[in-house]
């Protein structure tokens, strides 16, 4: 916390800000203004809310600290840049980019936020280090909507390919390098990103659909249609990194292409050994890599869902109840911020003590369970929670009047 104090025009809100992003690392089975403040010891959500809504920090600059920290204690010089978006679900039509939209995380289309995200993943760790809102065009063509959400007027559509050229650009232009991004279709089948890329210098392995056209030295041809091609001996046995319940073994073909860029382009194809089931990845490098470096960084993709699945279980990045864009640019910043915390305590203990044998090595949600329960728990005495009571009460009583009046009004 003492690394972003000074992104706060007053010690209260920095304060307060520090007691909310212990309470993302809580226990509590609900996150949000209400439960926070009741865990921190405040006598009402007001405060919380006010930070998240109309205190004076600056968010961004926090995020710009977040990376920092991010890279300075997960550094490593083959670490991959990973993009993928998460979607939240959501009611009514008020809270800022809802709308009804496909999202993974309900795996339908649903009423839902959508956010992109840019993960940086490297062999001591893997932590968010930005993110972008997407604000569909039913918003951005809507100007009184995106004022009325904390937008500005002058708000544009963004595709998510370009939301994640913005944050990777952004990340570039702070003076850090990275070798590779990586990930799924929705950012490989876009031709501007990939020049992007390109033109910086950047390596990528981005997934592609079977059905795309790349260029070979015998002219176009579908990725499917090249798969067929590929004989039984340029199939190779490798691992695309550890998982839960061990390596994750597939077999890899790849075929060099006939791009007229600079650098090096070829088709990655996985295939998975059970099914069949195949996958195909355009790849862009500088320099001739092996096909064993080209896996290793399509392999880098899961650490995104790693990430996505520990912020939201730990830190609660999807529980928040806020409908205007700045209050939710706060939360998620904090929450990103919780998240990372844990990951470097996690890389600095792998590296400190790495534990006997019998033992797994601590994970975020161990760390977490006893950095809450051996050195932040609070205590509170009856009188808190009785107070706490009263207010529920006290604010449930307003609201439902309000309701009464307004239902007798629209009677009459």
């Amino acid at each position: 916390m003492g690394r972003i104090a000074g992104r706060f025009a007053r010690y209260e809100p920095r304060l307060r800000a520090g007691r909310l992003v212990l309470g993302l690392l809580s226990d509590l089975p609900r996150k949000n203004c209400w439960t926070i403040a009741e865990w921190a010891g405040e006598t009402s959500p007001h405060g919380m809310q006010h930070l998240l809504s109309r205190a004076a920090w600056d968010a961004d600059a926090v995020r710009d600290d977040v990376r920092e920290y991010v890279v300075e204690h997960l550094h490593d010089e083959a670490a991959v840049l990973v993009v993928d978006e998460t979607g939240d679900v959501k009611k009514g039509t008020h809270t800022v980019a809802v709308q009804r939209q496909y999202t993974g995380t309900a795996g339908r289309i649903e009423n839902s936020q959508v956010a992109v995200y840019l993960v940086y993943a490297g062999a001591r760790g893997h932590a968010a280090v930005d993110r972008e809102l997407y604000i569909p065009r039913s918003w951005t063509c809507d100007p009184d909507r995106c004022r009325a959400a904390g937008l500005g007027e002058d708000t544009v559509f963004a595709t998510k390919p370009e939301l994640a050229r913005t944050m990777i650009e952004r990340f570039l232009d702070a003076g850090h390098h990275v070798g590779w991004v990586t990930g799924d279709e929705v950012y490989g089948g876009n031709p501007k990103l990939r020049t992007a890329l390109q033109e910086r210098g950047t390596g990528y392995v981005l997934a592609v659909a079977c059905s795309v056209e790349v260029p070979t030295g015998a002219g176009k041809f579908r990725a499917d249609a090249l798969a067929r091609k590929v004989p039984k001996r340029a199939w190779q046995k490798l691992s695309a990194g550890r998982g839960a319940k061990g390596h994750r073994f597939y077999d890899w073909a790849v075929i060099d292409l006939a791009d007229p860029g600079p650098g090096h382009h070829q088709l990655l194809i996985r295939r998975n050994r059970t099914t069949g089931e195949l996958a195909y990845y355009r790849c862009f490098s500088p320099r001739p890599v092996p096909l064993t470096e080209l896996v290793r960084v399509a392999g880098s993709r899961w650490r995104v869902e790693e990430t996505f699945q520990t912020e939201k279980g730990l830190a609660g990045l999807d529980e928040h109840q806020v409908r205007r864009y700045p209050s939710w640019t706060r939360w998620v910043t904090l929450a990103m911020l919780a998240h990372a915390f844990l990951a470097v305590v996690r890389a600095d203990e792998h590296t400190r003590r790495p534990g006997p044998a019998n033992l797994i090595p601590l994970s975020c949600n161990e760390i977490c369970r006893l950095f809450i329960t051996l050195v932040v728990q609070p205590v509170h005495d009856t009188a808190h929670r009785l107070g706490w009571s009263d207010w529920r009460r006290r604010h449930q009583a307003r609201s439902r009047t309000s309701h009464y009046q307004r239902q007798a009004t629209s009677q009459t």
